[in-house]
């Protein structure tokens, strides 16, 4: 992650961050006013400045969503709609569709900006800790805290059973039923071992005592700047869904 340490969005409570750009979020979702797209990209542009995240890291994660909206956005124009714009050769410009591409894309951006930094100026740990201590229950908790790690461990799995196919000289770029079938008996092993594994630590965790309290609730200190951040982000939110 390509962040400063010392960012101001770094720092911030990660209850507080959670409330805010989630207001924030649900806002940017309501709006139906062409004129209101300015206000969206304010605040997430703003928040991108304060957060650290360089904008070749930006780029490179708004790259793919990009390209999936960019053909609706290109042919809403072309499609929707009855007042003629402009005339480009063969292609007609609508009014109507011009102004829905415009106020799709500027929610998707306010959005999308929104949920990166909230994503990536925290990590994703805290944040699910985060949501226990503003009333997550406790067992909603450990399953996100359980899957995140064994996301990452049946990815390190994977890669190891992909050296080892290598090694022994597959090559899965070629698409031949009898390399489909390795991919599959791989893939069956790969969900059976992950299975086993997860029975074992959740024996384990029961023999622990697990379940029997709602376990250690993570201690945040949020300051008089988190609330401040805090205080903004609704009171533009509030704005926003009022306009």
């Amino acid at each position: 992650m390509e962040i400063k340490k010392t960012s101001l969005l770094q720092r911030w409570d990660p209850r507080c961050k959670l409330v805010a750009l989630g207001a924030l979020i649900l806002a940017f979702a309501m709006v139906n006013d062409l004129r209101l797209v300015p206000l969206i990209l304010v605040v997430p542009l703003l928040l991108m400045v304060v957060s650290g995240l360089t904008p070749a890291f930006i780029l490179r994660r708004l790259r793919y969503p990009s390209l999936l909206l960019l053909f609706l956005l290109i042919g809403l124009p072309l499609a929707v709609g009855e007042e003629i714009l402009l005339t480009v050769g063969p292609l007609l410009i609508r009014r109507e569709g011009l102004e829905a591409a415009v106020l799709i894309g500027g929610r998707f951006l306010g959005i999308f900006l929104s949920a990166l930094i909230l994503l990536n100026t925290s990590p994703l740990t805290a944040n699910i800790k985060a949501m226990r201590a503003l009333g997550l229950p406790w067992i909603l908790t450990d399953m996100a805290l359980l899957v995140l790690r064994y996301l990452r461990v049946i990815g390190h799995d994977y890669r190891q059973m992909r050296i080892a196919m290598r090694i022994r000289g597959f090559k899965g770029n070629r698409l031949r039923l009898r390399y489909l079938q390795i991919v599959a008996w791989l893939t069956g092993s790969l969900l059976v071992r992950s299975y086993e594994r997860s029975d074992w630590i959740y024996r384990a965790m029961r023999l622990r005592g697990y379940g029997h309290n709602d376990g250690p609730v993570s201690d945040f200190k949020a300051v008089r700047l988190d609330f401040m951040l805090l205080g903004v982000s609704l009171f533009w939110s509030l704005l926003i869904v009022s306009l």
